[in-house]
């Protein structure tokens, strides 16, 4: 195969699965990119490569090695391998969806019944091909895999039939490097997942409840009797939805599941170290199908129901009035980093910023690096105190919280922090540990509008804050919206089609209201009362203090939701103005990093630093 005509390939997951792939289609003449989080495997496979052991005995090196999906986006890839748990994927997609164009193949080589639904909302089911995989291993180190056992062939289809030439060039590719597996229909492939779906709900749960291996588990009768009966429940229900097996089908199964080795199956270790696991498209989709046909599957249920109630107490700790979907749910909107690594951090120094804010409280959790962990907003003036606790909780549970900094509107009234600091600090020191010397921040929050000025040693040099008018703010560009009805999503679009230089006469937010009426009275359109109402923001603006000459950043939950506000200071200031990775949680993360600093002064008792050394 030519280098020109190359086939290229993206793995997104490096667990034993993905690794056997990528040394794989590697040897079959691909050129293979990967997506490696975890910065230790990262740097073993830079400089090694990837390793096989036993079953397969391989190995390749690799030229395309990554730590974020965004950086395949240059590759071009023909197909676009998901080998990660089922869990990890929603948080994915977001960023694959980016890497969409119309060659583009996405494989979901996962086990379980549906998996590929969860690929469907964002690349549509014509894209999409599903793997069986009936090969396994554990890994040894880093970058090498031991491969356990190989029960060929493995089955590829595409789910709706429309990319079967896809399909079977993945099917030849992966047999060419002795990996037999064999290229299905649609249906066929329907039945292919749910015979292994069977065989592994038949023993991971069971395995993982009773801390057998599967060895273990056949070798006693009563167990023996009690998976027999799981299996014939799974094929009542598969009956139902018209998949149908042979007559020795429960016979073939066991046979095949005597042949265990003496290792527990991949959810069994995952509840035993109190990992999420994928019960619910094992044990939990033939508890679905059945419910679907009035069938009842009363054992999968059961294995259902305990290995869930034995993961939520593994990863969240309970607490009175608060249901682990809850804090699960906090945990996968906040995290940033990918939630294999989530173990590691409960083991280190990590520091949390809390911005209690006039009108929203940020969360930052870092590592004692700066590498920003997770991140959670709540409304400050929200009445339900038990969400804020959630969040707490979630944190807590997480994260080795070694030392905490509080700031924004509230901070004095809230007593959970270790050290306080004010939102002028906060978002110097979260601005400079980013971008270090002399510098601007403009902060334009929810009722208030600074400008800091720091020297080149990052210290706070002056500031200057609006008045105690709210004009200009968060809260003026929300009423202000309201009466004009502007969705606030859509203003900052709005404004950049116009080309209006008017601004509002009146910054009084009661007045600025009469003034809104006005225009619309008259005509105006909504695109020029958006911009009409940066340019008064810019203005208002401009009468305070900026230096020239040196770089400037933006800061603050306005300009989140209002990048076009940018373009206008930029006009108005002949600056070239730099927006800040999620502005809204600067000040958060500029309380952690003080939090981080103040911690690594081990010389002196917090109640000793002083304003500055803080």
């Amino acid at each position: 195969m030519s280098s020109k005509h190359k086939i290229r390939v993206g793995i997104i997951g490096l667990g034993p699965v993905g690794m056997i792939l990528a040394v794989k289609l590697q040897k079959a003449g691909c050129e293979v990119a990967l997506c490696v989080r975890n910065e230790v495997k990262r740097n073993k496979i830079i400089h090694e490569g990837i390793k096989l052991e036993n079953v397969f005995t391989d190995s390749a090196k690799f030229k395309d090695v990554y730590e974020n999906i965004e950086d395949f986006i240059n590759l071009d890839l023909d197909y676009l391998i998901f080998a990660v748990k089922t869990y990890h994927v929603p948080t994915l997609l977001s960023a694959a969806s980016a890497l969409i164009t119309e060659k583009l193949t996405v494989v979901s080589a996962q086990n379980g019944i549906d998996t590929e639904h969860l690929y469907t909302s964002t690349f549509g089911e014509g894209k999409i091909l599903r793997m069986v995989v009936n090969f396994a291993g554990s890994p040894i180190n880093p970058n090498t895999v031991k491969v356990s056992f190989f029960t060929a062939p493995n089955y590829i289809g595409s789910i709706n039939d429309s990319r079967r030439k896809q399909a079977d060039e993945l099917a030849n590719l992966l047999t060419l490097a002795n990996v037999d597996t064999d290229s299905v229909t649609s249906f066929d492939l329907v039945k292919r997942v749910w015979h292994k779906t069977i065989l592994n709900s038949s023993l991971s749960a069971l395995c993982g409840v009773g801390r057998l291996t599967m060895a273990e588990a056949m070798s006693d009768p009563d167990t023996v009797e009690l998976i027999e009966q799981t299996i014939s429940e799974a094929v009542g229900v598969a009956e139902t939805e018209k998949i149908r097996f042979d007559d020795n089908f429960i016979r073939e199964c066991m046979r095949y599941l005597k042949k265990g080795g003496d290792h527990f199956p991949s959810l069994a270790l995952d509840l035993i170290n109190g990992r999420e696991t994928e019960i619910d498209f094992f044990n939990g989709k033939i508890v679905e199908y059945g419910r679907k046909h009035y069938v009842r599957a009363s054992l999968n249920l059961s294995f259902t129901n305990m290995v869930n109630a034995m993961t939520n107490k593994n990863i969240i700790s309970r607490m009175p009035g608060i249901t682990n979907d809850i804090n699960r749910k906090i945990l996968n909107k906040g995290l940033i980093i990918n939630s294999e690594l989530l173990n590691q951090y409960k083991k280190v120094n990590c520091f949390l910023g809390i911005d209690l804010g006039s009108a929203y409280t940020k969360f930052s959790v870092i590592d004692d690096r700066g590498k920003a962990l997770f991140r959670y907003f709540l409304p400050t003036l929200n009445n339900d105190k038990q969400a804020f606790k959630n969040v707490m909780q979630t944190i807590s549970s997480n994260f080795n919280i070694s030392m905490s900094c509080a700031t924004g509107y509230g901070r004095k009234h809230f007593n959970l922090a270790d050290i306080v600091k004010t939102e002028i600090n906060c978002a110097a020191a979260g601005v400079s540990f980013l971008y270090a010397g002399e510098k601007n921040i403009i902060d334009i929050g929810g009722e208030d509008i600074k400008i800091i000025r720091c020297d080149k040693d990052d210290n706070v040099l002056n500031f200057y804050m609006n008045d105690k008018c709210a004009a200009g703010t968060g809260a003026f560009l929300s009423e202000i919206a309201e009466r004009a009805s502007i969705q606030i999503a859509e203003m900052s679009t709005l404004a950049s089609l116009s080309n209006y230089d008017k601004e509002l006469n009146s910054f009084c937010t009661v007045f600025a209201k009469t003034e809104i009426m006005n225009w619309i009275f008259d005509g105006m359109s909504m695109e020029d009362i958006s911009r009409g109402v940066y340019n008064s923001i810019a203005n208002k603006i401009a009468k305070m203090r900026i230096d020239p000459g040196i770089p400037t950043y933006m800061v603050g939950g306005v300009i989140a939701h209002h990048p076009y506000l940018k373009h206008i200071l930029s006009e108005k200031f002949n600056l070239n103005i730099n927006v800040i990775e999620a502005p809204q949680f600067v000040v958060s993360y500029g309380a952690a990093v003080i939090a981080a600093k103040t911690f690594a002064k081990k010389g002196k008792a917090i109640a000793e630093l002083t304003e500055e050394e803080q």
